[in-house]
């Protein structure tokens, strides 16, 4: 963008002439085409005279050239005088090129329902809408009246519909409901090892962190009482990532602590959806009787994290404080996002997808796991299994984590280690097998074992914390 004055004494046509220049050797490289006389004249309100004379002194000072048909190029003065970083716009990002990807929370490329998608958005939007209004700030009220029914039938959650807040993604809600709740809460309680992405939310709004360990039954309750946060984080369901179910009696546990503290939990109820083995226990939030659950649900896991589409259920005392706040506030989600998804559930595509989606992930659930124990054996055990979309690992013998890791990029193989997702601790390497198509899995798997079974040896004896073993 240049700056043209009007009212100065410097001629137009020198001072376009002079910023074109800089641009030039700031921002170009030799055979760029410069925009048209047309164009500059338009886009600076200038005669096609004062761009023509500034452009003719460029091409004698030997900058740019005129070609027919071409227009104006920029010419190759003296390398030297050019300044080689170009505008980070202009540059397409170097992405790694892996050939395998264990992406533990990735879907395959294949698994969404484009043909209806695309059917079901021709047919809804159309000029009955109003593009010229602003969409609601909590959503589209069709859309959570759909998830209000679908929530309450497959997970027992007790809602209305005026009690869903639709937002983009996990993280939204998060940052909505940390401000929501910071007059009256200053410090989050978590679980360790627990979900990165709500402890930097909440950091982010200047709320302190206790962390609260894990065991089989979930959150340790009796720890979280002896805290004195009121506000506590936790994913009952499909503990984050360790795997571990919370039973109900740990869950009216926590339901009394809430009680008896004026306190309020999150539940995030992630990979509920995604249950492989057993049928998953309903929400924390169904056996709630006092408004102390606030449930988060999303469709990135299920259906896509491309849409960035999550939602909300505040209790109702807490609405009057999010109407307070964000009355002026308007939706993260794209209108006809909203539209085209509250017709994908309200005629029934979104439960037939679902039960596809879990029995296509059931068969490389299976699979991932067949061909981890045939291909590492013994010298691997199992941490977490069931539901979601990774298995979680850890070797029975002594494995160098910096030689699996330098392996696994030579080899071009991307893995994950929950330590770096969740903090704390605890690992695990997360072997996601959602992304993958089944015909291509035992390949992957294979590669791996390979670099798997090479990261045996030269083990380093120093002490370095380098091994990786009975994390």
């Amino acid at each position: 963008m240049y700056i043209i004055n009007h009212l100065i004494k410097t001629p137009l046509h020198l001072q376009l002439f002079e910023q074109v220049k800089k641009d030039i050797l700031e921002n170009y490289i030799v055979g760029d085409k410069l925009p048209s006389i047309r164009k500059v004249a338009s886009l600076y309100n200038l005669s096609r005279t004062t761009v023509e004379t500034a452009y003719s002194q460029l091409v004698v000072e030997g900058y740019i050239e005129s070609y027919p048909k071409k227009g104006f190029i920029v010419e190759d003065i003296n390398a030297s005088t050019f300044n080689r970083k170009r505008n980070h716009d202009n540059q397409k990002e170097n992405k790694k090129i892996w050939l395998y990807d264990f992406d533990p929370v990735g879907l395959g490329k294949n698994s969404f329902p484009i043909k209806i998608w695309k059917r079901l958005f021709n047919k809804y939007i159309d000029e009955n809408i109003d593009f010229g209004a602003y969409p609601s700030g909590q959503g589209e009220e069709g859309l959570r009246i759909e998830i209000a029914k679908y929530i309450s039938k497959s997970r027992g959650v007790n809602c209305h519909s005026h009690q869903i807040i639709i937002g983009c993604g996990f993280t939204n809600s998060m940052e909505v409901l940390a401000k929501l709740l910071s007059p009256k809460y200053d410090t989050l309680s978590i679980e360790n090892p627990g979900y990165n992405m709500a402890t930097h939310s909440f950091k982010s709004h200047n709320y302190n962190i206790k962390k609260v360990p894990i065991d089989k039954h979930g959150i340790k309750v009796d720890v979280l009482e002896k805290q004195t946060s009121r506000l506590v984080y936790v994913t009952p369901s499909h503990q984050y990532p360790t795997g571990v179910t919370m039973p109900v009696s740990n869950r009216y546990k926590l339901l009394d602590w809430a009680e008896k503290n004026d306190g309020i939990i999150i539940e995030d109820d992630c990979d509920s959806e995604l249950s492989y083995v057993n049928r998953p226990i309903p929400s924390l939030q169904g056996l709630d009787k006092f408004g102390k659950v606030v449930y988060i649900g999303t469709f990135s896991k299920s259906l896509s994290a491309s849409l960035r589409i999550g939602y909300m259920v505040l209790p109702e005392h807490l609405l009057d404080l999010y109407h307070n706040h964000y009355t002026k506030v308007h939706s993260t989600v794209p209108l006809m996002m909203q539209i085209t998804l509250e017709k994908f559930i309200s005629e029934g595509h979104w439960e037939r997808h679902l039960r596809k989606i879990r029995t296509i992930n059931r068969k490389k659930h299976n699979l991932m796991k067949s061909l981890l124990v045939e291909k590492l054996g013994d010298t691997m055990r199992i941490e977490a299994q069931g539901a979601g979309l990774s298995i979680l690992i850890n070797p029975n013998v002594d494995i160098n984590k910096d030689k699996l890791k330098d392996l696994a990029k030579k080899e071009k193989i991307k893995i994950y280690f929950s330590k770096n997702i969740c903090g704390g601790d605890w690992d695990a390497i997360c072997m996601g097998f959602a992304v993958f198509k089944e015909e291509e899995m035992e390949a992957a798997v294979e590669t791996f074992s390979r670099i798997w079974h090479k990261s045996k040896n030269n083990i380093e004896k120093s002490g370095s914390g380098s091994e990786l073993k009975r994390l």
